[in-house]
């Protein structure tokens, strides 16, 4: 923590960095039933409009206005804060301009030794406490986003699917605890893509271009996953991209793994026959189980 960090009072007002996609609002909904107000930082062109409706107040900034961040939480006393939502790396690697980078934000990316993600949300967090601003977990206000081990749906994976989803269990963790991504695709025990920077939406699409039509995607938390950021995370897009791509059962680890729109997700896997594997804490096994995974 940074010098000036003290113990926030869980009452003040909570501070929401928000990406892409609908996780930022799960969290601004969970921390307002908790009693909390909460004051978000948007980026445009990312973040959903939407989330300006679920918040009580939201600044629209460039992703590299990192001094107007700071500025924004300390008006609001923010001692708390959370970063949900994605922002692919891929806009580092396009035009720099447009991420208006502050002085502060240049000064960070000095610092840093390289373009992880895990090199540069550390960055991040250590402005943040520097600053007096504790990060909390991804899944503080919505522990409600993951599973518990089994199959959550009506498709069961089959005898080879299995041996698929064991045969790429630790390579994907050993491509995680690289921070190379969190996402293999794999079929006949033979690896066909490996998620990188540009996402596992991507990395499904090229896995399932070599596919013969029952390729599975296996998603992992890396070894060391830091639960303030970069959580795994699954959703309906996650499955419709499945679908465009001969791709045919999901596997994830359950604990660590946020599942946005549990029941959009489901109904897609049932109406398609995909098997949605939520994998325990001891890696996967064959699980019998029908929908305890429920909402």
């Amino acid at each position: 923590m940074g010098d000036n960090y003290v113990a926030a009072d869980p009452t003040s007002c909570l501070g929401l960095i928000a990406g892409d996609g609908s996780l930022p609002l799960e969290v601004a909904r969970g921390a307002k039933a908790s009693g909390r107000n909460v004051c978000a930082v948007a980026y445009t062109g990312i973040t959903d409009l939407t989330l300006q409706d679920e918040v009580d107040s939201a600044t629209w900034l460039h992703l590299g206005e990192l001094s107007a961040l700071l500025a924004v939480f300390a008006d609001n006393g923010v001692k708390q804060a959370i970063m949900a939502g994605k922002v692919s790396k891929q806009h580092l690697y396009g035009d720099t301009a447009a991420l208006r980078p502050d002085a502060r934000a240049l000064e960070l990316i000095s610092q840093v030794s390289d373009l992880r993600d895990d090199s540069i949300l550390e960055a991040i967090a250590r402005v943040l406490a520097d600053d007096g601003i504790e990060l909390l977990p991804q899944l503080h206000f919505c522990p409600q986003l993951v599973a518990t081990p089994g199959v959550l749906g009506k498709a069961q994976p089959t005898a080879a699917h299995w041996a698929d989803i064991a045969f790429a269990w630790p390579i994907a963790k050993a491509v995680g605890g690289l921070d190379l991504g969190q996402s293999l695709i794999v079929e006949s025990q033979a690896v066909l893509a490996v998620e990188a920077i540009e996402g596992t939406d991507a990395a499904i699409r090229r896995g399932g271009a070599l596919s013969r039509g029952g390729a599975a995607l296996v998603k992992v938390a890396k070894p060391d996953q830091d639960p303030r950021y970069d959580v795994p995370t699954i959703g309906p897009a996650t499955l419709r991209t499945m679908l465009d791509s001969n791709v045919a059962v999901l596997a994830f680890e359950a604990s660590c793994t946020i599942i946005l729109d549990r029941e959009e997700l489901m109904r897609i896997a049932d109406a398609h026959g995909v098997s949605v594997v939520a994998i325990g804490a001891l890696g996967p096994e064959p699980i019998a189980t029908t929908d305890h995974n429920r909402s």
